[in-house]
C-alpha cells in the first residue's frame, strides 16, 4: 500500500509544547488576572485528558469548591494565554521532538503530502512554526486547527476534514499522534496511526497504545535512537519514510 500523505498532530508530537509551553502560558495568564491558580505538571497531566484550552479551564474550574467562571472570563484568559504562548514559541523555546524535522524534510523531498491536524489554535501553530524557520513551515500543505472543527479530538472530525481535502483513501495516509485522544480520533477516521510516547510506558500502565499501528518513544536520530514499544522493529534506530511505507503495508 503506497504512503501518499502524513497527518501530523502538533502538541507533543511535532514539538514539546505542553508542559513547557501551554502550561507555562496558562499560569502566566492566571497570574496576570490575579487568580491564585497554578497548574503544576501533575495537575496539567490530568487536564491533558481534556482537549482544548477553553475546555481545560472549564474542567479545572468545575473541580473547585465553588466553581464559577463566565464565558467572558474564559475568553480573556485564553487571549492572555495565547499571547504568552506565542512569545515562547516564536523565540524558539519549544524544541521539536527528536527526528521530526529530519522526517518532515525527507517526506517533503519525496513528494509526500503533509498536513497538521491539531486542537491548537491557528495562531499557536503559526507561532510554533515561526520559531523553527520557514523551511519546516513550507512542508505542510494545510492545517486543520481547533477553530476549524465543531468537535475536537477524540472526535474524528479534524481527520475526516483532512481526508476530504487530500482526496485519498485512509489506507494511503498515516496519522502521527502522541495521546489517547489523538489515537481515538485517527482510528475513528479509519486511519493507521503511529504513536510517539516520549518514553516507554510502565508495565502497570493501561496498554492503550497497543491499539495503534505502531508505538515508539520518538522518531529517532542517530545520536538519539528510537525505541519501538509496539510494532515492527526499526533497524536503523530512526524512523524513515521507507519504514513508514512498510508499516502501512503491514497494517
Amino acid at each position: 500500500m503506497e504512503l501518499n500523505a502524513l497527518l501530523w498532530d502538533v502538541d507533543g508530537t511535532l514539538a514539546e509544547t505542553e508542559f513547557h509551553g501551554h502550561r507555562l502560558a496558562f499560569n502566566q495568564a492566571f497570574a496576570d488576572a490575579d487568580l491564585p491558580w497554578r497548574w503544576d505538571e501533575r495537575t496539567y497531566r490530568q487536564l491533558l485528558a481534556v482537549s482544548g484550552g477553553r475546555e481545560r479551564i472549564r474542567a479545572f474550574v468545575e473541580q473547585l469548591p465553588e466553581p464559577s467562571i463566565s464565558a467572558v472570563q474564559v475568553e480573556s484568559l485564553m487571549a492572555a494565554k495565547q499571547k504568552a504562548y506565542a512569545h515562547l514559541a516564536r523565540t524558539g523555546c519549544l524544541p521539536l521532538q527528536p527526528g521530526v524535522k529530519r522526517l518532515v524534510l525527507e517526506a517533503a523531498a519525496q513528494g509526500v503530502c503533509q498536513a497538521l491536524v491539531t486542537t491548537s489554535s491557528r495562531s499557536a501553530v503559526a507561532a510554533l512554526l515561526e520559531g523553527h524557520g520557514s523551511e519546516l513551515a513550507q512542508c505542510f500543505d494545510f492545517w486543520i486547527c481547533g477553530e476549524d472543527v465543531e468537535a475536537k479530538k477524540p472526535n474524528p472530525e479534524g481527520y475526516e476534514q483532512a481526508l476530504r481535502r487530500l482526496q485519498l483513501p485512509a489506507s494511503q495516509v498515516l496519522a502521527l499522534e502522541d495521546s489517547p485522544q489523538g489515537l481515538a480520533a485517527a482510528m475513528d477516521a479509519g486511519l493507521p496511526c503511529l504513536l510517539t510516547l516520549g518514553e516507554p510506558p510502565g508495565s502497570s500502565e493501561p496498554r492503550w497504545w497497543q491499539r495503534a499501528t505502531a508505538s515508539l518513544t520518538h522518531l529517532g536520530e542517530r545520536e538519539n535512537p528510537t525505541q519501538v514499544v509496539h510494532g515492527p522493529p526499526c533497524e536503523q534506530d530512526e524512523v524513515t519514510l521507507s519504514w513508514l511505507s512498510r508499516l502501512l503495508e503491514e497494517a
